[in-house]
């Protein structure tokens, strides 16, 4: 199963120069809940914009650069392998983290979506591709705990594809 782990904002606003616009400390949290233990695959620039590999996750980086190497990723130069992993075992859950030509690229292939939307107006600079909501079932949605360190107004929600 191929699944998206994103947050973004009400106009889709996902990055801004390489990193997050926000600060939400609830979605780190929920980031590591759904991903400890799966692979997650992302891009290039989303891994620079992290700071080395994620602990206790299969880390996997989808570059062009023939010589990028780094120790506890494993690198590909296509989605090929992603979705030859899929046929292959289709009950393990593939999690892509970004960016935003990565979620482009397989929007059509994704079975499922975790996104936290965040009720807010960003600047920024990167968004998430438009998606037909009439493809989708929201199936969970759960309001996050709003205080001094979580000050936006943001729902954890998931989709499955409709079949």
């Amino acid at each position: 199963m191929i699944s998206f782990l994103v947050a973004m904002d009400r106009n889709r606003l996902i990055g801004k120069d390489n990193d997050l616009p926000w600060r939400l400390p609830n979605d780190l949290k929920f980031f590591k809940s759904v991903s400890t233990g799966k692979t997650i695959i992302m891009g290039r620039k989303t891994f620079e914009s992290m700071n080395g590999p994620l602990p206790n996750r299969k880390n996997v980086v989808l570059t062009r650069d023939a010589n990028f190497q780094e120790d506890g990723c494993d690198v590909i130069h296509s989605l090929d392998p992603v979705f030859e992993w899929e046929k292959e075992d289709p009950n393990t859950e593939y999690l892509i983290i970004g960016g935003s030509h990565i979620f482009e690229q397989t929007i059509n292939e994704a079975d499922r979506m975790y996104i936290t939307w965040i009720e807010e107006d960003f600047e920024g600079d990167t968004y998430f591709p438009e998606f037909n909501e009439d493809e989708w079932t929201l199936t969970k949605k759960e309001r996050g705990v709003q205080d001094e360190k979580n000050p936006y107004e943001y729902y954890f929600c998931q989709y499955d594809r409709k079949q």
